[in-house]
């Protein structure tokens, strides 16, 4: 089951946006966290809903679990967080967004012992829109904190990263250049 159809995708993001409603202490992020679950499960097809659900929990991406007054709840496996984290962060983008004309810095100095996870961060920041300044040296134009710390986690390298906003660079003609400021 590598390939997950449309409907199994969704369904996955919203069991995990459910998960990061309950470690959101923001109202106003929580109110943006609902907003796009409920636009999600708008937008499954409704008639292949249990068909999909059966065969996530039957690929042990979801556990089905009853409580004692005959509730029933599907929750994220391990499994399945790792699959709907990897399929929100192969949608990552960055919004483009009036100007404020400062620079986001991210540094980062990860160990050789990981490697593959600082090449697949190197190439994540250039997917979104990051520009190399040097090779552990990226610079952006809008804010994109919560992409950043996302990416970050889930590479597990958050330790080794640096995140700033910055008012001047040197030679920033270049950099506007590049993002078309």
């Amino acid at each position: 089951m590598s390939d997950l159809n449309t409907n199994k995708k969704k369904i996955l993001l919203i069991l995990m946006g459910g998960a990061a409603l309950c470690l959101n202490r923001s109202p106003e992020r929580q109110f943006h966290i609902v907003k796009a679950i409920g636009k999600g499960w708008k937008q499954i097809k409704e008639d292949r809903i249990k068909q999909d659900i059966r065969e996530l929990y039957r690929s042990k991406l979801v556990n089905i679990k009853t409580d004692r007054d005959g509730v029933i709840s599907m929750v994220l496996a391990d499994n399945g967080k790792t699959k709907a984290l990897k399929y929100q962060l192969e949608d990552m983008r960055i919004k483009k967004q009036a100007w404020d004309r400062k620079w986001r810095i991210v540094i980062f100095d990860i160990p050789e012992e990981q490697k593959m996870a600082r090449d697949a961060f190197r190439f994540r920041l250039k997917k979104i829109g990051f520009h190399e300044l040097q090779k552990s040296v990226f610079v952006h134009p809008f804010e994109c904190e919560d992409e950043i710390n996302f990416i970050a986690e889930f590479y597990q390298i958050k330790p080794h990263i640096l995140y700033g906003v910055i008012e001047k660079i040197d030679n920033d003609l270049y950099l506007k250049n590049i993002f078309d400021l």
